[in-house]
């Protein structure tokens, strides 16, 4: 980034519109400004997550995630540029694995709940998800200038934040982790009642 912030409050957006990382400028309402929006908010989640008491591997990986994610947002400024490639979309998917394996499987739907810091993470992840969406909505509308890493990205960022969920709630640094919460459905409900 050649120039930096030296001023806050441009007034140049005072119109309805906001420059992008190219120099052009575009609606504050774009599909263009509507995703590096949700992928800020997501960031600003994982902010929040980082504030809490986390494994160091969790919160190294989580540190690592929020560069990624400022990178994808300038990537999503500048129509065409590249910043977030197959390397750290590569990176997700190890993560995934390797965190994966060390929860028990699932066998029935659990809540986003539990601890504060599953919570957390549980919430990050629908912000993900809405970020992907978002993505996929500024692919549609322009495609030859949004690549597929970062909906690839969110799509993994968003699984691996609920593996994170499940081994927060395990983590037990609040004195309050144990499992996950489960779903009381009405066919586990039958199940038990007979």
């Amino acid at each position: 980034m050649g120039n930096r912030l030296s001023q806050i409050a441009t007034r140049t957006g005072d119109d309805g519109t906001t420059g992008l990382g190219d120099g052009s400028r575009v609606g504050k309402a774009s599909a263009r400004i509507d995703a590096i929006g949700e992928v800020d908010e997501l960031n600003s989640h994982l902010g929040v997550l980082l504030a809490e008491p986390l494994p160091d591997a969790v919160r190294e990986l989580l540190v690592t995630i929020q560069h990624e994610l400022f990178n994808l947002g300038g990537e999503l400024s500048m129509p065409g540029h590249s910043l977030l490639g197959a390397p750290a979309v590569a990176a997700l998917d190890d993560a995934l694995a390797q965190h994966n394996a060390e929860l028990p499987r699932l066998l029935e739907f659990i809540l986003p709940a539990g601890t504060r810091s599953a919570a957390l993470a549980h919430v990050a992840r629908t912000v993900a998800r809405r970020a992907e969406r978002a993505v996929v909505r500024l692919a549609e509308a322009d495609a030859a200038n949004v690549g597929e890493a970062p909906r690839q990205y969110l799509n993994r960022l968003s699984d691996l934040l609920f593996v994170l969920a499940r081994v927060l709630n395990r983590a037990n640094l609040d004195g309050l982790g144990g499992d996950d919460v489960y779903w009381r459905s009405e066919r586990l409900r039958r199940s038990e009642a007979a």
